[in-house]
């Protein structure tokens, strides 16, 4: 009887390959999506009493006047009816997005619309524009808001968008 010739290639099935294959992708849009930090921002409340920086003053001595060099400047305020609002949900609560956008509205602001947002967002959040800054922290504390971020895209520069990832508190 004749050896038998033991030579040749065993391939692995095609689930082992694939399995391989995605490995190695989910390697490279690891590194390839890893870097800075997102630009993010956390609001924080202010009192209008006191103002960073200020040293107290000195009472003038008898038979001496002081002048009040600077008069204190008004506060930019935030018109709340005119600024445009996005509101959508992000979460798997139903309805979260029409019922913010109802309390948004009772308390004065302009919603145009509620939907839902696919994608991920790490928290709730209002995006704005560059001319909205102010009206993106006003809005956060009137909801309880924590964070507020630059708009990105695909969101519209002349409105806030507010993305929810859970109930507001």
């Amino acid at each position: 009887m004749r050896a038998r010739n033991q030579r040749g290639m065993v391939t692995p099935s095609p689930v082992v390959m694939l399995s391989v294959i995605a490995v190695a992708m989910a390697g490279i849009a690891y590194v390839a999506t890893r870097g800075g930090e997102p630009t993010e921002r956390e609001v924080t409340t202010v009192s209008r009493d006191a103002t960073p920086g200020a040293t107290p003053s000195h009472q003038p001595g008898p038979g001496k006047q002081t002048k009040q060099t600077k008069e204190p400047k008004p506060e930019p305020t935030v018109q709340r009816g005119k600024v445009y609002v996005e509101v959508y949900n992000n979460s798997g609560i139903t309805g979260l997005a029409g019922r913010v956008a109802e309390r948004a509205t009772g308390i004065g602001w302009q919603v145009v619309g509620s939907d839902n947002w696919y994608g991920t967002i790490p928290a709730s959040t209002v995006y704005y524009p560059p001319k909205l800054k102010l009206a993106a922290k006003t809005l956060a504390l009137d909801l309880g808001v924590r964070r507020t971020a630059p708009a990105v895209d695909p969101m519209r520069l002349d409105r806030l968008t507010l993305i929810l990832t859970g109930p507001l508190g």
